[in-house]
């Protein structure tokens, strides 16, 4: 594998979290709660090992990949773009605070933040496989 490959590596790792955090969603309204907190762990897991990507390939391939899309595919484009770059920055901070309080067993508080948090970090991670799409097979 090679430093180009990683942002479908990306798309990959976003797309499998997605499927972890919907799948914790499920199973806590099932009051499955050991399930649940196997999926969440997952999906942090797998969120960590997409960072861990993204920055690898943006910090040594140096390559710029531009939209190509025009007119309304582009304001589309940015407009995701924009939306998910602004609350991926929120994800990390939200993400391990949620875990935290839910592992030390503080539902409360836990449930408080997690209602926040679910439906940042799952917009986040599918909105990275759309950007991933848009950039790099429809308007490449």
């Amino acid at each position: 594998m090679s430093v180009s490959d990683l942002p479908t590596l990306n798309a990959f790792l976003n797309g499998l979290a997605s499927v972890f955090l919907i799948t914790g969603f499920v199973f806590i309204r099932r009051k499955m709660i050991p399930q649940h907190r196997a999926m969440m762990l997952a999906a942090f897991v797998t969120s960590g090992l997409f960072l861990i990507s993204y920055l690898t390939y943006h910090f040594s391939a140096h390559l710029i990949t531009r939209f190509q899309g025009e007119g309304l595919a582009r304001t589309v484009y940015f407009a995701i773009l924009i939306s998910h770059s602004a609350l991926a920055v929120a994800v990390p901070p939200m993400a391990i605070i949620t875990l935290f309080r839910g592992l030390k067993m503080n539902v409360e508080k836990h449930r408080a933040l997690a209602r926040w948090t679910l439906p940042i970090w799952l917009y986040v991670s599918v909105t990275g496989v759309a950007v991933y799409f848009m950039l790099y097979h429809i308007y490449a």
